[in-house]
């Protein structure tokens, strides 16, 4: 009696035991699946990025923009160097007309010129004369004209393009920059976006010595690993940017799908979108 009363008692236990190791896998199932469930939601909320033309923008066809000074390409000493631009029809400090349509990021001083200096991050400036601290060594600095929301007037005569040294003359990549060329310059999008600002940001780069076609040159913009062939030159619209950090891409490229060589291609900046 008693060996069939173990035998009972050891069957009672492994039943238990086997019933809440089938419960517990019950319990696990129920979690995968609320899980892939989350994670399909999550995966359905993220929003696929487009890119747009953006339209309608005055022409400004006849403005442009001329470098006074320095007039030399040497500068004995980098610091304060004071530069003077010509603007012609074209006005600095005021709003281009229909900014507020475009609901893009939009300077509240107004048009400006772009000053990009070995095509690093730009700098906005209202006025036509300024002063920069060039740091020594060979520079290019690539200005142009801008309208308020920050897309770049595109004509023959609407940018600068020019070779600095400062200092003594070094023999570097700069030194030896062809700039008959082709050379893309980042311009936008930059730094952080907020609010309604996120909504829509632009994509605008400058191009010297190329234009782009479906069978010559292109720029390709890979948007947070998401690729977009570019096949004519003109500021887009990028929508469904998420927020935080996002990583903008470009690469100039030949009929064959090869990188132009240059010394700023590719080009790669990351911007914040913010609520």
């Amino acid at each position: 009696m008693k060996k069939v009363s173990l035998m009972l008692a050891s069957a009672m236990v492994i039943f238990a035991t086997s019933c809440k190791e089938n419960k517990k896998e019950a319990e696990n199932d129920t979690e995968n699946t609320e899980m892939t469930e989350e994670t399909s939601e999550m995966e359905e909320e993220v929003e696929e990025i487009t890119i747009s033309p953006l339209e309608d923008s005055p022409a400004y066809e006849t403005s442009s923009l001329k470098l006074n000074a320095p007039t030399e390409d040497m500068v004995a000493d980098g610091s304060q160097v004071q530069f003077d631009f010509e603007v012609a029809n074209y006005e600095l400090g005021v709003q281009t007309e229909g900014a507020k349509e475009k609901m893009l990021a939009n300077s509240g001083k107004g048009q400006h010129i772009h000053f990009i200096l070995d095509n690093d991050p730009y700098s906005a400036h209202y006025e036509p004369s300024f002063t920069k601290d060039l740091e020594p060594g060979n520079h290019l600095l690539v200005a142009f004209l801008s309208r308020s929301y920050h897309e770049s007037v595109k004509n023959d005569n609407s940018f600068v393009a020019k070779k600095l040294t400062v200092g003594d003359a070094q023999d570097d990549e700069l030194a030896n920059l062809d700039l008959t060329k082709p050379h893309l310059i980042y311009s936008r999008p930059k730094g952080t976006y907020s609010g309604e600002g996120t909504d829509k940001v632009m994509l605008d780069f400058f191009l010297l010595n190329t234009d782009l076609s479906a069978d010559g040159n292109k720029v390709r913009a890979t948007v947070n690993g998401q690729e977009f062939m570019i096949d004519t030159w003109e500021p887009k619209v990028m929508e469904g940017l998420p927020m935080g950090e996002n990583t903008i891409k470009l690469e100039l490229l030949d009929a064959e799908g090869n990188l132009v060589e240059s010394p700023f291609n590719p080009v790669t900046r990351t911007v914040t979108l913010e609520k």
